[in-house]
């Protein structure tokens, strides 16, 4: 009898799942996805770069960095090779810590009225980005011009920012890390502080990697990775702010080709 009270005392004050990651595996595995991130996107121009630019024998690999970076069809290609990279040592850390990839990075329909109302507040969003831009002043995609100028199709530009960047950005910060760091708080009584943490570390570091970004600029990243974070929680599903993503993306790379129309 006491041994049966005892184990329904267990059953009902622990958490039905142990967090897939420690305290401390999650603070490494911060770490380790943004330095993967940087990587990646180091590979990907490096790769793209020996595969597109013309090659001399005083080529160096600074060169290739150099032009690569600043070369549209190079830069598109490295976001694609990135984005394999970043997906594939995602979904491999969460098998060997023995966790299921679908269910632990949230890859399940959201619901139709949660994606209208999101959807709504991304409106809300980009109308007051663009009038506070327009006020201030500021070309938020003036780093695209050398890249719209350069790269060999626009279509393959258009894919690269639109769909495939916001894929994988989505799958590591609202997708891999939100969940390591949220579930550090697994109790009960902790769950909506750990989605707050999980959500304000997340969208601060999302912000900093865009480091083509002025002040401005990352100060909007913030606040639109905060409501891509929102979304997740009400929807509990990742595949929202991937939608939210690609069609921001969608809509200012729009706002761009009309602008240089």
């Amino acid at each position: 009898m006491l041994k049966n009270a005892i184990g329904l005392h267990n059953a009902t004050t622990l958490p039905k799942h142990a967090p897939l990651f420690s305290r401390l595996g999650a603070f490494l595995l911060t770490i380790g996805i943004v330095m993967a991130f940087f990587i990646s996107q180091l590979l990907g121009v490096y790769v793209a770069g020996k595969l597109v630019l013309p090659s001399t024998k005083n080529t160096t690999v600074a060169d290739i960095f150099f032009f690569g970076g600043n070369d549209g069809t190079v830069v598109s290609l490295s976001i694609i090779i990135g984005c394999v990279l970043l997906v594939a040592i995602s979904v491999l850390t969460i098998q060997l810590r023995g966790g299921n990839s679908r269910q632990y990075l949230a890859l399940k329909l959201p619901s139709l009225s949660i994606s209208l109302k999101m959807l709504g507040l991304l409106l809300i969003f980009m109308i007051g980005s663009q009038v506070l831009t327009y006020f201030l002043d500021e070309t938020p995609l003036e780093f695209v011009d050398p890249l719209y100028e350069s790269v060999s199709s626009v279509w393959l530009l258009i894919f690269a920012m639109v769909i495939v960047a916001p894929l994988y950005e989505e799958l590591v910060f609202r997708g891999i890390l939100w969940s390591a760091i949220s579930e550090q708080f697994a109790a009960s009584f902790l769950k909506h502080y750990g989605a707050i943490v999980a959500s304000v570390v997340t969208s601060l570091i999302f912000a900093v990697i865009h480091v083509q970004y002025g002040i401005y600029e990352i100060s909007t990243i913030v606040v639109l990775a905060l409501l891509f974070c929102y979304a997740r929680i009400r929807s509990g599903s990742l595949l929202l702010p991937m939608l939210l993503h690609i069609v921001n993306n969608g809509v200012a790379m729009a706002q761009y080709l009309i602008q240089t129309a």
